[in-house]
């Protein structure tokens, strides 16, 4: 039961028979002690460490005959009277730490651990994943895979079950969410309800993982974790072409590139032996950062801060660690000195890049050296999948290391300008030293983070998958696996999954099916009020996934469902309807991006991941909807619920837009109104209405018509640029439009179900 303390508060504390170090003392030391008693070497007290059992089992520095720990006697421990005593002269954390007690459970633990001999265990994370045996089941018909006998195992100790398997129409909506970023058609709806065959799911799995689709919808979360926008940030903020990066990702989740090779060639695609152009154009990932195009700036504070953003996005994206709290001085809670921070950043120390390079100016200034072009022939030969629109010039920043080696030094307190010693390229210990024989440049640090003796490369990267289909990861904090991260939720789990992970060659594709083919998966998101209460964040997995679409995913849904969706893979990011002025009203005059210059025809409509990001204002309805501005990297984006996102669903131009052309169809339809409505709320809610809410909608179709005249009706239908025929009837149009928008601000229309 190494999980206990990990549960909910709604789940009774249970005492565990074997009191782990790592799942049950060492998140308290972490919260209550560590502040003053951990890593950080600048504010230690009494010159103790309790992360560290050498330190934990001296001698006090004042009292020569006191122990902090004696093992299988709590009341000869410190720790243990310092942290039961109500004496205020004495009891840890002290008053005026502002840290919590401990509570009456926790300092149980701590009696029982010293009890039971208070051994120590290495953090977790920090443990190479092992293989673990499948756990036995009570229930053996329920698992689909091996996933689902972790998850059973847990549920049954806790007295939970299972939800049933979801309606073929709501299962069919998130899958399709969750492997394409869209709706299922019409016709895949109809296909997949007159299946009865046993492999009926397996088979619409596998059509939408081979759609196009499915690379986008993979890639979108890369972008976060890629910090990749379409300008260079800072005041300015001009444009860049970056854009042919994410056209590479795409590319390669659809072609279902080794995750390993995916990062590989991210990292050091540029120092590959007889490195393509396409492995150069991988390395866009480091380039993606902020970059300053004012002048008067100090050249070498900037080119820190480029390299200082490469390093804190490598522990965070694919270490999942929070690395940059070493930056200025040791981590105060995780094993990272900042030394080894700064042997960290000089693998990226040494790419051949000003701080400045220019400032704002014409095509020239859209990429920085080190930069590579993309030609007309690479667009017909190796770089085929770049969607290159035109026979203009384009260019890329990509990584180039320079020809003379630069030193790197610890700089205190994180400043640029104030050296301390002088350190050379390596890697945190705790996590796993580096390797002597391996080249001292990022593509040895590549070979050092997929060594199998990493314990965090295969671990962080299947829990922000795991976190892409079920809400979140089994470790909630994806970006920390540190102490003060959460605990895994199912720690065996996440070992057997990253260990098969690994063994079958870092396949993409074979996770992503084995997760949407879990019987945890496919169960009914229907939470019954029992399960509520015990598992309100459904910690335990007893029901489906249910959370609203990501923000891209919102304006995906209203275009593909009403059939505007423009469904060209890559290419230039577009301006969509945005309100006038927001750009006008932040912007330092200079560049194209100055002012807002809104696309037209089919540019209009393309998929959310294709509009434009400009990081000083980002875009407003996907800002609402919580995406992520791209300032830095982001690996788990935060969930609100807003009156502001109602507001934006009922006056969205893209929104009103989709409403009138869907209607418009409806209505050309030689259908009656009531099989029009049908067929709308089949395209939007991905399912058939009941019997209700048909009536309700018929009804509410009714009364508008009757209050429909002409004159409302051409002020209704007057949105978007999305031509009108000329031969409808707007009094009818405009109703069915007004029944169409209704269903889209349905909560379920913007739902996985």
């Amino acid at each position: 039961m190494l999980w206990a303390c990990n549960h909910p508060a709604t789940i009774d504390e249970q005492m565990p028979d074997v009191v782990s170090y790592n799942f049950n003392i060492r998140p308290i030391l972490s919260d209550k002690c560590y502040k003053c008693h951990g890593p950080d070497a600048s504010k230690r007290q009494a010159g103790l460490r309790l992360d560290m059992p050498e330190s934990a089992f001296k001698a006090l520095k004042d009292d020569p005959n006191a122990h902090v720990l004696v093992p299988g006697s709590p009341a000869m421990s410190e720790l243990f009277r310092r942290v039961s005593t109500n004496d205020t002269a004495e009891m840890m954390p002290p008053a005026n730490s502002n840290l919590k007690r401990l509570t009456p459970h926790e300092v149980d633990l701590v009696k029982k651990w010293i009890k039971q001999g208070a051994k120590f265990e290495k953090h977790w994370a920090f443990v190479p994943p092992k293989v673990v045996p499948l756990p036995e089941v009570k229930d053996k018909a329920w698992p689909k895979n091996p996933i689902d006998n972790f998850i059973l195992r847990k549920q049954e100790q806790y007295g939970l079950e299972p939800n049933p398997e979801a309606d073929k129409e709501r299962l069919l909506k998130r899958v399709s969410f969750d492997l394409t970023g869209l709706p299922p058609s019409l016709d895949m709806m109809d296909r997949f309800l007159a299946d009865k065959s046993g492999n009926a799911y397996e088979k619409v799995v596998d059509e939408l993982m081979k759609s196009q689709a499915y690379g986008e919808k993979m890639t979108l979360h890369w972008l976060d974790v890629a910090r990749y926008a379409d300008s260079h940030g800072y005041q300015d903020d001009n444009y860049r072409t970056q854009w042919p990066w994410r056209d590479w990702v795409i590319h390669a989740f659809n072609e279902n590139l080794p995750y390993d090779k995916f990062v590989t060639w991210q990292l050091a695609g540029d120092l590959m032996p007889n490195a393509s152009k396409e492995q150069l154009l991988a390395t866009g990932f480091n380039r993606n950062h902020k970059i300053t195009e004012e002048g008067g700036v100090i050249n070498e504070e900037y080119r820190v801060a480029y390299v200082t953003d490469r390093t804190n996005t490598f522990g965070k994206a694919l270490l999942g660690v929070t690395i940059e709290c070493a930056h200025c001085h040791d981590h105060k809670y995780d094993p990272f000195s900042q030394k080894e921070y700064y042997q960290l950043f000089a693998f990226f120390n040494q790419v051949k890049e000003p701080g400045i390079q220019s400032t704002v100016g014409g095509p020239e200034t859209y990429a920085k050296r080190p930069m590579m072009q993309v030609t007309n022939d690479d667009v017909k030969g190796i770089l085929k999948f770049v969607n290159k629109q035109d026979t203009g010039k384009l260019i890329v920043s990509v990584m180039g290391d320079s020809e003379v080696y630069r030193k790197t030094y610890i700089l205190k307190r994180g400043n640029y300008d104030t050296h301390g010693d002088e350190v050379q390229p390596g890697t945190p210990k705790a996590i796993l030293p580096f390797d002597s024989s391996l080249p001292k440049n990022r593509l040895g640090l590549a070979e050092w983070l997929f060594s199998r003796k990493n314990p965090l490369a295969a671990r962080a990267f299947v829990n922000q998958t795991w976190q892409e289909f079920f809400g979140k990861g089994i470790v909630k904090s994806s970006g920390d696996f540190g102490m003060q991260g959460d605990l895994p939720s199912h720690p065996e789990l996440l070992d057997w999954l990253s260990v098969d992970f690994i063994d079958h060659g870092w396949d993409i594709k074979r996770l992503v099916k084995q997760l949407v083919m879990s019987a945890t998966y496919r169960q009914s998101a229907v939470v019954s009020p029992e399960k509520l209460k015990i598992d309100p964040e459904n910690t335990y997995l007893a029901r489906g996934p249910r959370s609203r679409l990501p923000a891209e995913f919102v304006r995906d849904m209203v275009l593909a469902s009403s059939g505007l969706l423009t469904k060209t893979i890559g290419g230039p990011s577009v301006n969509p309807y945005q309100p006038a002025g927001l750009w006008e009203n932040a912007t330092s005059g200079r560049g194209i991006l100055a002012n807002y210059r809104q696309v037209h025809g089919v540019n209009l409509y393309r998929r959310g991941m294709y509009t434009l990001i400009k990081r000083t204002v980002p875009p407003v309805e996907m800002a609402i909807f919580d995406a992520s501005n791209r300032d830095q990297c982001e690996v788990k984006r935060l969930r609100t619920n807003t009156p502001l996102q109602a507001l934006l669903m009922e006056n969205d131009p893209t929104v009103l837009e989709a409403a009138r052309v869907l209607a418009t169809k409806l209505i050309q339809d030689k259908s009656s109104s009531k099989e029009k409505v049908y067929k709308a709320f089949r395209l939007i809610i991905c399912r058939k209405p009941n019997e209700k809410e048909q009536a309700i909608l018929d009804s509410y179709y009714n009364e508008e018509l009757k209050a429909m005249d002409l004159h409302t009706a051409g002020k209704v239908l007057n949105v978007g640029e999305y031509p009108l025929p000329d031969n409808v009837n707007k009094v009818n149009l405009a109703a069915m439009m007004k029944v169409v928008d209704v269903i889209y601000n349905l909560e379920e229309a913007i739902t996985k179900t």
